[in-house]
């Protein structure tokens, strides 16, 4: 059968688009936070059977605390050495059981609502539909080999999927995320998270009868949250946000303890470095008292550099079906971040267009998915 021209491709999948829509919504209605294992599993067995529909080979990556994460390998046409092209997503969710009854997945106008909708079910019904239309194209065979993971804890830090991402990726010639786009941008860089706590211990002592003789935990974290909030530096694109803080037992008594969780975001490694070695070397203001930090970098920074061939072949795609295809670089993190920092090519946002991720307004737009599964499917043939 001969390949259809890249239009072509695109009014195939206007056409699936009903099809697309009604998986979306199978996979919204099968709900998956990251804390519940067992929902997670759930979701993971349908997306296997759907894969293995499709001829894929699937492997299951048992997890204990999380769910377990799917691996789907397809052959394509090429060379058996040929590296494959991994499409990269995950299947947790950020809501609770239950969130269904109070936001039910439904369409308004051009828009398909539901917890997870864009964050990001609908980058894997994409996958799913890109590769069951290549492989009718290509006579049951892909135009080259094709490795999907979807992980089971992206959305709290995943902490059980890294290693697994991370060998795949090493295997790989490339990593397409299945992450929502960054409005109708794909997304070529990503910041660096940094997470810390950091504990200041004094002495207790009576507010009233013994004041002096206390030495306040909260002063000191005060003092150094403000010495400390001075490393943002937006032209940087370094951000240090105190989220948290907690301390003291009553009003009458001089606290001995007090905590702060820090935020930190970077735009490159260095960054990371600096900012590590700044927090580690603070200085108290009282000597009385005594400080721990702990903590570190979550994931790296993703760097432009990483994106930039992979995004210079997703434009001359998206030139082909009429559109110019922006750029974007985001604060937020993804899988992606430890794929591009091990030098792998890596382009993220290859998902759902939409808006609202992990609120209640959360929805893709239905009209753009024919698009974003053309652009998908050009993508890998082309890698």
């Amino acid at each position: 059968m001969n390949v259809p021209s890249i239009n072509e491709q695109l009014r195939y999948f206007e056409k699936q688009r009903p099809k697309i829509v009604k998986t979306i919504r199978q996979l919204v209605e099968i709900e998956s936070p990251s804390d519940v294992k067992q929902s997670v599993d759930r979701l993971s067995t349908v997306l296997a059977s759907r894969f293995a529909e499709l001829g894929g080979r699937v492997r299951v990556h048992l997890a204990e605390k999380f769910g377990n994460h799917l691996q789907v390998d397809f052959e394509g046409h090429g060379p058996r050495e040929e590296k494959p092209v991994l499409l990269l997503g995950h299947m947790d969710t950020v809501y609770p059981i239950g969130t269904i009854s109070k936001m039910p997945c439904r369409v308004l106008k051009d828009r398909l609502h539901g917890p997870g909708v864009l964050d990001m079910k609908a980058g894997i019904a994409l996958a799913l539909y890109a590769i069951e239309a290549m492989l009718k194209w290509n006579a049951g065979k892909l135009p080259r080999a094709v490795t999907i993971l979807l992980v089971s804890d992206e959305e709290v830090g995943s902490t059980s999927s890294r290693a697994l991402t991370e060998e795949l990726a090493r295997k790989s010639a490339g990593v397409l995320v299945l992450e929502p786009a960054q409005g109708l941008a794909v997304k070529i860089a990503r910041k660096g998270i940094c997470e810390y706590e950091l504990k200041v211990t004094g002495k207790a002592a009576h507010a009233g009868l013994d004041f002096e003789k206390g030495q306040s935990a909260i002063v000191e974290l005060a003092k150094q949250i403000w010495q400390i909030s001075q490393l943002t530096d937006m032209k940087r694109g370094t951000t240090v946000n105190i989220g948290k803080v907690s301390g003291g037992t009553r009003s009458n008594v001089v606290p001995a303890e007090a905590t702060a969780v820090i935020d930190v975001r970077v735009s490159r490694m260095g960054d990371a470095l600096e900012i590590d070695g700044r927090l580690r070397s603070l200085k108290l203001f009282n000597r009385n008292c005594q400080i721990s930090i702990s903590g570190g970098l979550n994931r790296p920074p993703m760097e432009r550099s990483t994106a930039a061939a992979l995004y210079d072949q997703a434009t001359a795609v998206a030139n082909e079906l009429g559109w110019k295809l922006e750029e974007a670089a985001v604060g937020g993190g993804s899988d992606g971040n430890f794929t591009a920092a091990l030098g792998i090519p890596t382009l993220d946002g290859l998902g759902g267009v939409g808006e609202g991720a992990h609120a209640e307004h959360e929805s893709v737009i239905i009209s753009e998915l024919p698009k974003r599964a053309a652009l998908l499917a050009g993508l890998i043939a082309r890698i």
